[in-house]
């Protein structure tokens, strides 16, 4: 016997809610306009009814997709985890879908993907760091599709970015180790080729070393990818060449963390022998023993206000700001003086 059932449609949805129809479209394309009560109502008779909305008919009447691209360096670590998924929250909020995707921190893959989404019609895109050729943007503003840079600012860059100060964050951490006494500092970054952040941290570095008239031959600077693995190994590079360092400045939390291990793996205390800090502030930091010194990123807020801003981008009642966010030191138990 054939199936007669119908597909459900948006006058189901009201008449099950109680609702009119213009509220159920309120409700899936702008939930945060809806109070709580009937939105409720709403969703209840969506799931009920297994309705789906006509997502052609929809990107036809507003002229958008309501997708917006990010893509982010790496899904191997939690570096872009928890900015990220606040992003995706504000953007499920105001009624819009997200789409991710990975470069592994290489250029042409991240060209690759800012067309491919571009083709599938995402309305706007996260980027992270300005590190990319003007042509990129370019093709963009000639497609009308709005990018947002987020992970850095810059107050010369014409980008509209929400993001923090790589390069001073950087700086005012190494201020705290050169306070303790250290005078001999390792150095483990990222690698700096295509990656504005990685080359502003190292700068950063340098700017602390140079404030306090030591020589720049100080630091004993190693790039690597950043992973755990690298970090270990670049830190035992460092103290095998080098059995003076007092503190190893790490890039970023994940490669601290693989200077941990590798300095417990050595025989080395963590601060009394050698003080290790990394930047980011991930839960790792936290749950590494001991707890590593490092830069908070306020990596919510700027996911949140990521998504507040491209959205009116994209709806044209913006037409980029930028917006710098403050970053801060936690000192915790992985730095201490230089030992006497």
């Amino acid at each position: 016997m054939p199936n007669t059932r119908s597909v459900p449609t948006v006058d189901d949805v009201a008449r099950i809610a109680g609702v009119s129809t213009a509220t159920v479209s309120r409700c899936l394309n702008s939930p945060d306009r809806v109070v709580e009560k009937t939105r409720d109502k709403v969703m209840k008779a969506v799931k009920k009814l297994g309705y789906t909305p006509n997502f052609g008919a929809r990107v036809m009447a507003a002229q958008r997709t309501f997708t917006i691209g990010a893509i982010i360096p790496t899904m191997e670590n939690a570096i872009f985890a928890r900015g990220i998924q606040a992003f995706q929250e504000e953007l499920r909020r105001r009624g819009y879908t997200l789409l991710v995707s990975s470069s592994a921190y290489q250029p042409d893959i991240e060209e690759e993907q800012i067309r491919a989404l571009v083709a599938r019609g995402a309305d706007g895109l996260l980027l992270i760091g300005y590190d990319r050729d003007q042509s990129l943007y370019d093709y963009l503003k000639r497609q009308d599709v709005p990018a947002l840079v987020a992970w850095a600012f810059s107050a010369d860059s014409e980008q509209p970015s929400i993001g923090f100060d790589n390069r001073s964050s950087m700086s005012a951490l190494v201020q705290q180790v050169l306070n303790l006494g250290h005078r001999s500092l390792g150095v483990i970054s990222g690698i700096t080729r295509g990656n504005d952040r990685a080359v502003q941290r190292l700068q950063g570095v340098k700017d602390a070393v140079a404030s306090n008239d030591l020589p720049p031959e100080t630091l004993k600077i190693i790039e690597t990818p950043y992973e755990i693995e690298n970090g270990a190994i670049a830190f035992s590079r460092l103290m095998s060449a080098n059995a003076d360092l007092t503190a190893v400045i790490c890039g970023n939390d994940v490669l601290a963390v693989g200077a941990l291990r590798q300095a417990r793996e050595m025989g080395l205390q963590v601060p009394g022998d050698v003080s290790i800090t990394g930047f980011d502030d991930i839960e790792l930091a936290r749950i590494v023993t001991p707890q590593l010194t490092t830069v908070h990123v306020p990596h919510r807020e700027m996911g949140r206000k990521a998504a507040i801003e491209l959205i009116s981008m994209v709806e044209k009642t913006s037409p980029g700001i930028s917006v710098e966010l403050d970053s801060s030191i936690q000192l915790r138990e992985s730095l201490g003086p230089v030992c006497c």
